[in-house]
């Protein structure tokens, strides 16, 4: 498979990792979630990360997993792989088999224990010696879950001291000033210009950053067609049909976004779809009450009926 480079563009979604009812991997589910994820038109994918309950797996588990949809991908589009991990043996050993089955890069974010820009930094010249200069990466900048706050002139200085970093997952809120300063600095060549791809909660910002000069997105939500085809109006130059699209699903994709119960609603809404069999998250996590799926089907419904009247 093609290694991940700074011209990637277009939607790279964050998957789910489906497990049974017993809260078993389930393989024929993941087979399943790949094939409907290349048929709405992913340009990309990104597994292991925060919503893919990358944490609940056991390592072996995370090598099973990976070499599954590696396996249906078949190098039809490049798969990232997240590779945080509590060091940076577990990083490196977890990198090079995934990288050795045929990944095109892996992703990294802050630990919560680095505070400073010069500790993140540090940290992050540590992330590429580890990672070494054959495994491309990106970082992610996602504060609300690894509480550390990434400011731009940090970023920057990680983007001009590693030159094996990338792609930049974008995923600070609210963040559109710093998109807009990181572009500006690419632009009078401060540092080298990166794919920036977008993560704030499915698509929530979406026609904003990409005018703000993002190059797609890079996050998860049960419609993933939204999202490729709002990012393919935008790069036609047809923002009205963008946004258009984009407000169609906007209520659900709001929806999902509650803290706490946003993945359970992904995997029931992806249930319910048929792509996998069971919309069972991993303990520790929640379960939807009836009054939740009676607010799914109805802003469901309500989706349907603003998509057909848009045609």
């Amino acid at each position: 498979m093609k290694p991940l480079t700074r011209d990637a563009r277009g939607v790279y979604l964050i998957t789910v990792t489906p497990f049974t009812e017993a809260g078993a991997l389930d393989l024929p589910s993941t087979d399943r979630m790949v094939d409907f994820c290349l048929d709405k038109g992913v340009t990309g994918l990104t597994i292991l990360g925060i919503m893919g309950e990358a944490t609940k797996l056991t390592a072996e588990e995370s090598r099973q997993y990976v070499r599954q949809v590696l396996s249906r991908v078949v190098g039809r589009v490049p798969v990232v792989v997240g590779a945080s991990a509590a060091g940076f043996a577990p990083m490196k050993e977890l990198a090079e088999a995934v990288m050795e089955m045929g990944a095109s890069g892996v992703m990294v974010a802050p630990p919560s224990t680095v505070r400073t820009d010069d500790q993140i930094a540090s940290y992050f010249d540590m992330v590429s010696e580890t990672l070494g200069q054959d495994v491309p990466w990106a970082l992610q900048d996602h504060p609300v879950s690894t509480g550390v706050q990434m400011s731009t002139a940090v970023i920057l200085r990680i983007l001009k001291n590693s030159p094996t970093c990338v792609m930049l997952k974008h995923e600070d809120w609210p963040g559109l000033a710093k998109l807009s300063a990181i572009r500006a600095a690419a632009g009078r060549g401060d540092v080298p210009r990166v794919s920036i791809l977008t993560g704030n909660g499915g698509g929530l910002f979406l026609p904003e950053e990409l005018s703000r000069g993002a190059d797609g997105a890079m996050t998860g939500f049960a419609y993933p067609e939204m999202m490729v085809e709002v990012v393919a109006a935008h790069a036609r130059g047809d923002i009205e049909r963008a946004r258009d699209l984009f407000d169609a699903y906007l209520p659900l994709a709001r929806y999902e976004q509650q803290a706490g119960v946003g993945l359970a609603v992904r995997k029931h809404i992806l249930a319910k779809r048929g792509v996998i069999a069971s919309g069972a998250i991993r303990k520790p996590g929640p379960k939807l009450s009836a009054q939740d799926i009676a607010e799914i089907a109805l802003l469901t419904r309500r989706q349907d009926k603003r998509l057909a009247e848009l045609g």
